[in-house]
């Protein structure tokens, strides 16, 4: 389980640490959840995933299935 601390604002808890985002996610959350940990653009994150596995021939579906069982 994952700490959850609550925002001062009274807004939504925030989660410590890397998680898949589910919600905002299109196949696991995985490059969401990246995207939120290094609080970047999930669409940098997913284009970067893309590319990585076109230059890679395919080796970071290995590492995105990977993520997505490991963590969460």
């Amino acid at each position: 389980m994952s700490p959850i601390t609550p925002q001062p604002s009274g807004g939504p808890p925030v989660r410590e640490g890397f998680h898949l985002d589910k919600t905002n996610g299109k196949v696991f959350g995985v490059c969401s959840g990246i995207a939120n940990y290094f609080g970047i653009d999930t669409t940098l994150v997913r284009v970067g995933f893309v590319l990585g596995t076109l230059i890679g021939f395919g080796s970071l579906i290995l590492v995105y299935l990977a993520i997505a069982l490991i963590a969460d």
